[in-house]
């Protein structure tokens, strides 16, 4: 079996990713493993901005306000205020890199936009695909670094720690992630998906970027890759894992047979949009004074309320006011590819409903990255700081990757620490007795049937009984998976399957933990806030092992 070492192994290519291998790379060597291409990653697909306070008339204390205030509760003070007051130096950083925002070459005069939450206009935007802007200017970077290494259509399967490896060697291994926290991460085993190939990394430090899992939910604004690798692939290792029940609905995925999972920006209602039924009637001022400028949350719950009294399949944007010359210029995506499918937004209601987007909870970490597991850090939407609480503001993910990620890469090259891996022998993956499969048909019906299940019964309005129906289906479903995965070879499919699988139930025991509503989690049982339950849902045992 292959090994591969390096100072330090990054895994996902997304903003935190990139930007931790650029900085890390200045005092080692840097591996990145990507699972697909190098490009794809939920950071591509971020239409909005950046959150920062960078206008005179704005202020620190207005964005710690209005994400505290998003938050429903739970945010960590400091580490909101830590993250805001580094936005601006991060800003910079990026623009030294050679990203270029919009209306910054105007006398340094950004043309800010307001999305949902924010009192100020403070969102930095290149057009409105200031994600693969940003990608690909990292790309750039990283691609130019001698230090970094890119392995793209690479899968991580589990991470490998010194006391998984002593226990082999005494028989008593039950297989990786089963050795106690106090062990340390020295590597992991990976799938070369293009030659189905299995190989190991060896390093000191791992690093997961590995995103979001908008794909456990049947509709998601997330790309197929959003499986929720990073926070799976932690807890088999026991790792702690915190507030999965708070699941962000984006509000305004576009509804249409053909559009999958393409977004309407919240950067739309920033500029005016209403949402309307299919008669043109106003509805949100029904659910909150702020109207569509709502957190998202609120939004959310308000068209999924409107659509199921209603007895309709959406309700629908409108910013036919503002115009086709303002539209074509601020939303020239947006407004292209909504014409593709025959819509064109200065004359015509958007169709939309919401869609599974953003995890506000994920594996425990520091605002450095730092996890309970040595050697293993964290970073981006896969990490759970405190920055989010209940509820995202808008735009404040992208800010939490570029500033986290300048926090981890100082702490681990203060002590690189290299000599930890030094006479630490990796086993070979064992096959056994696993055999081509010959039963695919069975991870497709799995894969819809975790889905579908998490959809019904564990979306935007939970309740007791839909949390106990989805967790006796889901446990159920884990058993078959695993089953799948000692008999047969490993592939991508099935290791994605795990992971939604693994993520699925974890969102399932934190929702039953909270009993009360709050944020992104509202359940008709308990439709009010009880501050008993303000505090963080944290899952510490990695229950059922490594399916």
């Amino acid at each position: 079996m292959k090994i591969l070492d390096s100072d330090f192994v990054v895994v996902g290519s997304g903003i935190g990713g990139l930007m931790t291998a650029i900085d890390l790379s200045k005092r080692g060597t840097v591996l990145v493993l990507t699972k697909k291409r190098s490009a794809d990653s939920n950071t591509n697909y971020a239409q909005g901005g950046i959150a920062c306070v960078v206008d005179s008339e704005d202020s620190f204390e207005a964005h710690i306000q209005d994400t505290l205030g998003a938050g429903g509760g739970l945010c960590d003070e400091a580490a909101v205020r830590s993250i805001v007051e580094a936005g601006p130096e991060r800003i910079a950083a990026l623009e030294r890199f050679g990203v270029k925002f919009s209306g910054s070459d105007k006398k340094g005069a950004y043309d800010l936009g307001q999305e949902g939450g924010h009192t100020h206009r403070r969102v930095l935007h290149s057009g409105d695909i200031t994600g693969s802007k940003i990608e690909d200017v990292l790309l750039e970077q990283a691609s130019a670094s001698e230090n970094i290494t890119i392995i793209e259509q690479c899968m991580v399967i589990d991470l490998i720690t010194t006391g998984w490896i002593q226990e082999q060697g005494t028989g008593r291994g039950q297989g990786v992630g089963d050795a106690p926290q106090s062990n340390r991460c020295i590597g992991a085993y990976a799938l070369d998906r293009s030659k189905g190939e299995i190989f190991a990394v060896r390093s000191p430090h791992i690093i997961l970027a590995t995103g979001g899992g908008g794909k456990v939910y049947l509709y998601t604004s997330n790309p197929d890759i959003a499986t929720g690798d990073g926070v799976a692939i932690a807890w088999r290792a026991g790792v702690p894992v915190k507030n999965m029940e708070f699941i962000q609905f984006h509000p305004t995925c576009l509804y249409h047979p053909a559009a999958g999972s393409f977004l309407i920006s919240e950067a739309v209602r920033g500029e005016g949009a209403k949402l309307v039924d299919a008669d043109g009637e106003e509805f949100m001022y029904k659910y909150d004074e702020r109207g569509e400028l709502a957190p998202r949350d609120i939004v959310a719950k308000a068209i999924d309320t409107e659509v199921k009294m209603r007895g309709t399949e959406c309700m629908f944007l409108d910013i036919r006011h503002r115009g086709r010359g303002f539209v074509r210029r601020r939303f020239p995506n947006i407004y292209s590819k909504c014409m593709d499918f025959g819509i064109d937004m200065s004359r015509d209601l958007i169709p939309v409903v919401p869609a599974a987007h953003y995890f506000c909870g994920g594996i425990e970490a520091g605002l450095d990255g730092a996890t309970m597991l040595p050697g293993l850090s964290a970073c981006g939407e896969v990490a759970c700081t405190g920055l989010h609480g209940a509820n995202r503001l808008a735009s404040n993910s992208l800010l939490e990757a570029v500033v986290c990620s300048s926090l981890l890469a100082k702490r681990l090259t203060q002590n690189i620490d290299r000599g930890v891996c030094d006479g630490v022998d990796i086993p070979d993956w064992e096959l056994g007795d696993a055999v081509p499969s010959d039963e695919t048909i069975v991870l497709e019906h799995n894969w819809n049937e975790v889905r579908t299940c998490m959809w019904d019964y564990v979306g935007i309005v939970r309740t007791d009984k839909r949390l106990e129906r989805a967790l006796r289906r889901i446990r159920n479903l884990r058993m078959e998976i695993r089953q799948y995965y000692l008999d047969y070879l490993v592939t991508a499919d099935v290791l994605e399957l795990r992971n939604i699988a693994d993520v699925a139930e974890l969102i399932i025991r934190s929702a039953q933990t909270r009993k009360e509503s709050r944020g992104l989690h509202l359940t008709l049982d308990y439709p009010d806030r009880d501050d008993s339950f303000k505090k963080d849902t944290v899952i510490k045992d990695a229950a059922g092992g490594g399916v």
